[in-house]
């Protein structure tokens, strides 16, 4: 807890120093969740509610600005806050060497935590930009996969994919010119190692090309970004590769691998509003549960996949001004076949409350695993 309260002395140390203009805005997302996972051995069914309460707030005073994210969670269900998965999803943290969240409440019928989820100050100009704190760090040009980023890579497969843990450090970016910029981030691990990266963007061709560079301790990974559109077609085209070293737990002990991993995908939006992704997912090397399970906090985690070949196909389409609907469906092919299926749909009411259903279902090939489904329904209400 003295961490979360040394986050929070600092920013308002910031916002006094700043004595910038204050917004803030107050968000309570509601999840009531059917889960049926069945495994070798046994089947498991799960009725539980997870509710986030989470506060924005957002200081800008000319070229400086700062921000803080703080959440109040809560799981609700005695038998699946007992349960191997639940464990497993409190063993995870922020990879930060400040403390950014509460230990979990068990007050019976379930558990209750708080954390910071970012907490950052910055400068921009013209010319530069600095930001120092808890901060995503945004790389890959991806929809579905983003090999290239160790950082905060999001999760396709998640409730909520784009909830990623913050790093703890500072990037620095120079924008060279219209076109093209430099970028370069140190940040801190929880035991007090660097990991930092460089970057570089630019338009070249018709082409928006970055180059990225990230290494640690543990890893190390060159990449390559490449975006653009098909001439006048309106079909836009992304690709990135990574080149990925890192030492991971097995059997005999720490070995550095090798290998790589790249995607391609494209966009298109029809003109009756219905927009279509595809992308496909390479690796050169696949991984089997054995070694997922020894590396789960591993910094490449997100890259230790079990097949070698993946497609995805995602469908979103507004019926109306309210209600929009979306479908994504990912094929893993290999060793381990797997299906990937979330259907999900939207409907706002206003601009502070609006509900959604949706399911995530799972099927695969794992010796662990057999399927695992997910019903679900939504609220999410803000002022």
């Amino acid at each position: 807890m003295k961490s979360l309260y040394a986050f929070g002395g600092l920013f308002c140390f910031i916002a006094s120093a700043l004595q910038a203009d204050f917004a803030y805005k107050i968000e309570n997302s509601n999840f009531s969740i059917s889960q049926n996972t069945q495994t070798i051995n046994k089947e498991k069914n799960y009725l539980y509610n997870y509710n986030r309460l989470r506060l924005q707030t957002q200081y800008k005073e000319e070229r400086f600005f700062a921000t803080l994210i703080a959440d109040g969670v809560n799981y609700f269900a005695d038998e699946y806050s007992d349960s191997p998965e639940f464990a497993l999803l409190k063993s995870y943290s922020a990879d930060t060497p400040l403390k950014t969240q509460s230990s979990f409440h068990d007050y019976g019928d379930g558990q209750a935590y708080a954390k910071i989820y970012r907490l950052y100050a910055g400068y921009e100009d013209g010319q530069n930009r600095v930001v120092v704190g808890l901060q995503n760090i945004s790389m890959g040009v991806g929809r579905i996969w983003t090999p290239t980023n160790s950082f905060n890579p999001k999760n396709i497969y998640a409730l909520e994919p784009d909830e990623t843990f913050g790093i703890y450090g500072v990037m620095y970016t120079r924008y060279l010119d219209e076109t093209s910029h430099m970028s370069g981030v140190v940040s801190q691990k929880e035991d007090e190692s660097l990991k930092y990266a460089l970057r570089y963007k630019t338009f070249f061709a018709y082409t928006d090309l970055a180059f990225d560079f990230i290494g640690s301790d543990e890893m190390k990974m060159f990449g390559v970004e490449l975006e653009g559109n098909l001439a006048d077609t309106g079909i836009e085209l992304r690709s990135e590769a990574a080149f990925i070293k890192s030492e991971l737990q097995t059997l005999t002990g720490v070995e550095e691998q090798s290998f790589t991993q790249a995607i391609i995908g494209a966009d298109y939006g029809f003109v009756n509003g219905v927009t279509l992704v595809l992308e496909g997912l390479y690796s050169s090397k696949t991984f089997d549960y054995d070694t997922l399970a020894r590396n789960l906090h591993s910094e490449v985690l997100q890259n230790l996949v079990p097949s070698k070949f993946y497609t995805a196909l995602s469908l979103s389409y507004s019926f109306t001004l309210f209600l929009d609907g979306s479908l994504t469906y990912i094929k893993g092919f290999g060793d381990e076949d797997s299906d990937f299926i979330a259907p999900l749909l939207s409907y706002t009411m206003n601009d502070y409350t609006a509900f959604s259903a949706g399911a995530i279902l799972q099927k695969s090939d794992s010796e662990i695993v057999d399927k695992d489904e997910k019903y679900y329904l939504k609220w999410v209400f803000s002022f």
